[in-house]
Formats: C-alpha cells, sequence, structure tokens
C-alpha cells in the first residue's frame, strides 16, 4: 500500500500555497528530523537559512550509499526522504534554520530539533524522536519516573526562542518521543508565542505524567494537539493521554508499526481504522498496570538497573545490541550474575510483575 514516498510522487508537484499543508506534510517534516544536518543547516545562533534542496545536495556529497545504508532503517529512510522532497516541488524550496543537535550522557538528555519555514506567516518546528543512542532509549524510559526529563526542558527553551526570533504562526511536530517533545513545549512555553501556535502533531508519541495532563496549559492546549498512532500502537500509547487521537492504517505488524514510513496514505490523508488492535490493548493495560504497581522510586531503580547493564557492556547505540549478538547477550548474562543482590532483585521482581500483569489483563480480554 501507498506511504510518504508515494505521497510525495502523487502530490509533490503541488505547492503549499496551492493544496494546504496537511497531516501527511506533517509526518513528512517530522520524519526529516532525523536527519543529522550537523555542519549542513545553520544553528539556533544564526540567521542563516538553506532549502531543503541545497541541504539534501550538501548531505550526499558528504555521505556515501554504504554509510549511509549501515544507518539504522529509521535515519536512513529519513535521508532518503530527504533526497525525494529535494525533487518535489513542493518542498525542494521550503528554508531550514535552527539545527540543533544535543546528546549528553552525563545528563541522560538526547535532544533535536529543526525549523522550516512553511510560508512567510508559519513556520513548523520538528522534534527528533528516539535516536539509536542509548542515551536517547534511557531518556524515555526516564518519563515513567521523571518530569520532566532534560529533552522536554531543552523543547520548551527551543519553542521560547524561536518564538523570540519570529512573530509568525507556529505549527509543531514530531515523531516518537518527538511528538512528546512537540506537546510539552507547546504546553509550557511562554505565553505570547502560545497565542500563535496553530497546530500540535504528536506522531505515536508517548504520554504524559498525571502532574502534566492535570494542569490548565495542557487542557487548553488539547484543543490544538492532533495525536495519530498506528493500530497496534505501542510508544503512542505509554503513559498518559487526554487529547483525541485518530488511528492509522500500516503495512507493517505490531512493534514495526512505529515505522512511519509504513503508515498508509491516500490523497491528503492517512488512511484510518476505527480501533487500535487486541495485542496493542493488551500491552498497553500490561505497561500501565505495572506502572501503577510501581512507586517512582521502583520505576527509577528498574531503569537504571537496566541500563548499568548495558553500560557495563559498552553498548552505546541500539545498533551495538544486533551487532554480533550472541556475544553481547553472554555478556549481558555475565554482568547480571555479577550484579548485586539488590539490582539482581529489582530486575527479577519487575519482570515477573510484568508477566504476571500481561498474563491477567490477557485474560480478561478473553472475557469481554
Amino acid at each position: 500500500m501507498a506511504n510518504i514516498m508515494d505521497y510525495l510522487d502523487w502530490r509533490g508537484d503541488l505547492l503549499l500555497s496551492q493544496v494546504p499543508f496537511n497531516e501527511v506534510d506533517n509526518l513528512i517534516l517530522s520524519q526529516m528530523s532525523y536527519v543529522d544536518f550537523e555542519k549542513i543547516v545553520p544553528s539556533l545562533n544564526s540567521v542563516e537559512t538553506i532549502t531543503i534542496k541545497e541541504a539534501s545536495e550538501i548531505y550526499f556529497s558528504m555521505y556515501t550509499k554504504e554509510e549511509i545504508d549501515a544507518l539504522l532503517t529509521l535515519t536512513k529512510m529519513s535521508a532518503y526522504l530527504l533526497k525525494k522532497m529535494a525533487q518535489c516541488d513542493r518542498f525542494a524550496n521550503l528554508k531550514l534554520s535552527n539545527y540543533i543537535n544535543i546528546i549528553d550522557s552525563q545528563t541522560q538528555k538526547q535532544f533535536s530539533a529543526i525549523t522550516v519555514y512553511l510560508d512567510e506567516d508559519t513556520d513548523f518546528i520538528a522534534y527528533r524522536g528516539t535516536d539509536n543512542t542509548i542515551v536517547g532509549w534511557k531518556e524515555n524510559f526516564n518519563m515513567t519516573f521523571m518530569s520532566p526529563v532534560p529533552a522536554q526542558i531543552e523543547a520548551v527553551s527551543y519553542l521560547n526562542a524561536i518564538g523570540q526570533k519570529t512573530q509568525k504562526k507556529l505549527i509543531i511536530g514530531g515523531h516518537s518521543k518527538g511528538g512528546n517533545l512537540a506537546v510539552y513545549a507547546a504546553v509550557k512555553c511562554c505565553s505570547n508565542i502560545k497565542d500563535r501556535i496553530l497546530e500540535v502533531f504528536n506522531n505515536d508519541g508517548p504520554g504524559f505524567h498525571h502532574d502534566v495532563i492535570s494542569c490548565a496549559e495542557y487542557k487548553d492546549m488539547i484543543k490544538r494537539v492532533k495525536t495519530i498512532i498506528p493500530q497496534s500502537s505501542i510508544v503512542g500509547m505509554m503513559l498518559e493521554h487526554e487529547e483525541e487521537y485518530v488511528i492509522v492504517k500500516s503495512s507493517k505488524s505490531v512493534l514495526l508499526q512505529h515505522d512511519p514510513m509504513s503508515w498508509e496514505v491516500l490523497g491528503n490523508q492517512f488512511v484510518y481504522e476505527r480501533f487500535v488492535t487486541k495485542e496493542s490493548r493488551i500491552l498497553d493495560g500490561t505497561l500501565k498496570a505495572l506502572l501503577d504497581k510501581m512507586d517512582e522510586s521502583q520505576r527509577g531503580q528498574f531503569v537504571d538497573a537496566m541500563f548499568m547493564i548495558f553500560d557495563a557492556t559498552n553498548v552505546e547505540t541500539i545498533a551495538d545490541l544486533t551487532q554480533d549478538r550472541w556475544r553481547k547477550i553472554t555478556e549481558i548474562i555475565k554482568v547480571i550474575s555479577s550484579m548485586d543482590q539488590e539490582n539482581k532483585k529489582i530486575l527479577k521482581e519487575t519482570i515477573k510483575l510484568f508477566f504476571n500483569e500481561g498474563n491477567r489483563i490477557y485474560k480478561e480480554s478473553k472475557l469481554k
């Protein structure tokens, strides 16, 4: 079935002035944020801009096909999406600016964002989701017991900085953690900037702690938030949501549906589904039940213990887990065996609780 690449074939010749910005455009620009634009797109401190076409030409002159193909699927496909955008009238001459990319293992922060000039009146701010760094993934897990996480603070700071540089109207979006950052920044930014936000797109991003969704600013903003999830959403169902969401059809199964390249497109919108899958509801119920039975201290201890294993085995990226997999598994088992009794107990009890709750949720679902 058709995806965002096909959309560029179908509608890439139609300028934004001819056919207005839509939800599919949002996903394309959010996906583009995964591209490494270091030394290509001007930084937050600059007033310079570069077109998508120019940025694509520089990017593909800096990296060989072999280097790009060696990237993880999400970042690799984002690069090829950029190349295709550069060949389409709809996107080629849009200007990019204000690129920022921070990875800080000390503060467990992974943050990146970019601004796209849609027209004279409107900018799109794209927040990058979780990349392939373990730092980025740990920050996702930190969301279960910490609010705000460092990337959320950076997201607010970035939006405030852009809002001070321009008086244009703003559309904000992101995929995965980037969707969470888009909503959080919109909720927590300065009031004079908030008034200029037209819409916020959360593309399969996790929700929030109760303290966020219960605040007045969140309740005021959710009318402008559009959350989009695939029918087997896992990430997008995490934590708490109060905004409405739409469900899109995916060409892949279960966890792989998080990949935005799998979301099916028809015309200028996605192909919708009425319900999320049973598997998604069961896993969502299991995760929420697990978190309900753990206080924030226990959640933090489990996350620290789990990522202590990665640190001890020199796992810095998700790719490290897939390369020479059996050797890495052996190393992980050795580290777990040598851990102190307290950390072993935390890991064992949490995993046991997860499976017990999963079994309970599954049995309850069969009775419905």
